[in-house]
């Protein structure tokens, strides 16, 4: 029997969106996914043929006001997980274009709830670690949510934005909402961005090629399953207020994953190079613990051999592109 909760997924095409679905679908939840992308290429790799077809696609533009609320209002969602968003160099390349989907984009979401809050009863959206600065800035650790912002990107700057654009909708208009700060997300379908170096690890291990993470130092690891299930949670507590939080889980130095990935497999073929990423790892969630009462963590020994797993289940049945390796 189907859930009287409808969930609409912005970004739904990319790694979060699809583990999402992927846990959705298994509660029987109507998924309305809202991408410009129109090939479920990740989502393909978590679900079935038989299982996409219960999921309704909406090619959207995320910029277009009317076409969002058109979504939200005659889909009659009841919850949004607002995944949408260009990435950091996406932004850099053109960034009238990374404001428009990124601050825009947002607030096209807020406004689609403000006008919708008869049957919107949650609203979560992805931050970024972004919106920090470098380590170096933050002395006493682990790193609070509400800690100094002092984002170098204009990706950050944008995330930024959106935190504050939360926090003026709960003023002003009463629309709840909770913003997720991921660090390293990795699982099957993390495929572009720097730190997908991690899941890439992972991949070329199961492959049995070799690959090297292009950066080192310490780093925050969250299996994309785990973060799935953290939206959702967030998005169905119906927060009341403009909350932002940490994202932690495992807090760990890359050449010591690369010597658990090794534990999996011996001799892999797995190096790191680089220097640190710009991003403090430590970071406290005790605020997300406190609203959600427990934050789903699988242990990174486990998620590394369900993800070695499943890639080879992939690989096995010609769904992965080795191609993302090289890139």
């Amino acid at each position: 029997m189907m859930s009287h909760e409808t969930f609409l997924i912005t970004g739904a095409l990319g790694c979060i969106g699809a583990w999402i679905m992927r846990n959705l679908i298994d509660e029987g939840v109507n998924v309305v996914a809202m991408d410009l992308a129109n090939d479920p290429i990740r989502p393909r790799l978590l679900l079935s043929a038989a299982e996409l077809e219960l999921i309704t696609f909406a090619r959207t533009d995320i910029t277009d006001l009317a076409a969002v609320r058109s979504v939200v209002e005659q889909e009659g969602v009841t919850h949004i997980i607002h995944l949408a968003g260009l990435q950091v160099p996406a932004c850099k390349a053109n960034p009238s274009l990374g404001a428009q989907v990124n601050v825009i984009g947002a607030i096209n979401l807020f406004e689609a709830v403000r006008h919708c809050q008869h049957h919107v009863r949650g609203l979560v959206y992805a931050s970024s670690v972004a919106v920090l600065g470098p380590a170096h800035r933050y002395p006493h650790q682990p790193i609070p949510d509400d800690a100094p912002p002092y984002p170098d990107t204009l990706y950050g700057v944008y995330k930024q934005t959106n935190e504050h654009t939360a926090r003026l909708y709960w003023q002003d208009w009463q629309v709840g909402s909770i913003g997720l700060r991921p660090y390293i997300v990795y699982g099957a379908g993390r495929d572009q961005g720097l730190t997908s170096g991690i899941a890439k690890a992972i991949l070329a291990a199961a492959a049995g090629r070799s690959y090297e993470i292009g950066f080192n130092g310490p780093v925050a690891l969250q299996y994309a399953n785990d973060v799935a299930q953290m939206f959702i949670a967030a998005a169905r507590t119906g927060h009341q207020g403009a909350a932002v939080c940490n994202l932690r889980n495992d807090v760990i130095d890359v050449a010591d994953f690369i010597t658990l990935l090794e534990g999996e497999i011996p001799n892999v073929q797995v190096s790191a190079t680089g220097t640190p990423l710009p991003f403090p790892a430590d970071l406290d969630d005790a605020n997300l613990r406190q609203i959600l009462g427990q934050v789903p963590h699988t242990p990174l020994t486990t998620a590394i051999h369900e993800t070695l797993d499943q890639f080879r289940r992939l690989l096995n049945e010609g769904l992965i592109d080795l191609g993302q390796l090289d890139g």
